[in-house]
């Protein structure tokens, strides 16, 4: 089924799992499922495209039967056509690649929606959205960087902004559109204003005892009237 704003009413609030404690991994995803988050967002990095390393699809596998949140697999690495059947039997929901690891990344998102699951197309902070332009008619979701990629807590760019307005303009209205990087209560209503649907969130919510109270904080924020 696509994913779309029936499916996953907005806000959607994404905890990044690059934040999470991966020395207690299943009670982190039964907390965040009792806390009733309904998307996870699995960073995966290679220590080559992005100067850092996380897991693989072998984790993400071991904890699928666990809860039925969307699984979104960010991947930042290099040559993800190599990989990506390891994520689609992993059991992700969606599968993000970056254009600056595949330029051409037409026949990998149609090779995404032939399995069956929804592809995603994320660009990082400096790169132009004409970029991913001619391959939005193969996305169902495009995911904008507000950081660079490849470490957790890194400080929000309002800049990258500006990108959702122009995406509005030239995607589906059914392409979601997703940020990545330095989500909190503070900046949260800025990307909800300029057109964010879903919203990865790292140390804003595992910073905190309380999950769900984090999530429904962001929730709130998001929509706040300034």
């Amino acid at each position: 089924m696509p994913i779309s704003t029936t499916s996953h009413p907005v806000p959607v609030i994404a905890p990044s799992m690059l934040k999470c404690d991966f020395g207690d991994l299943n009670r982190e995803v039964d907390r965040l499922s009792a806390a009733g988050s309904r998307w996870l967002h699995w960073d995966v990095m290679d220590g080559n495209f992005v100067p850092n390393l996380s897991y693989g699809a072998m984790v993400i596998q071991s904890v699928r039967a666990r809860t039925n949140a969307f699984f979104d697999a960010h991947l930042m690495i290099s040559h993800p056509e190599k990989y990506l059947d390891d994520y689609i039997k992993a059991g992700c929901d969606a599968i993000t690649i970056h254009i600056e690891a595949a330029p051409e990344p037409r026949e990998l998102l149609k090779r995404i929606r032939s399995a069956g699951r929804q592809a995603g197309l994320a660009l990082n902070p400096g790169t132009p959205v004409s970029r991913v332009e001619p391959f939005l008619e193969e996305c169902d979701l495009v995911l904008v960087m507000s950081v660079e990629p490849g470490f957790g807590g890194q400080k929000f760019m309002p800049h990258v902004l500006d990108k959702f307005q122009q995406l509005k303009t030239r995607a589906s209205s059914q392409t979601l559109l997703s940020i990545d990087g330095g989500i909190a209560a503070a900046t949260i209503g800025q990307a909800y204003a300029a057109g964010c649907q879903i919203f990865v969130a790292g140390s804003a919510i595992f910073d905190g005892p309380d999950y769900r109270l984090a999530i429904e904080t962001l929730e709130r924020m998001a929509t706040a009237k300034n």
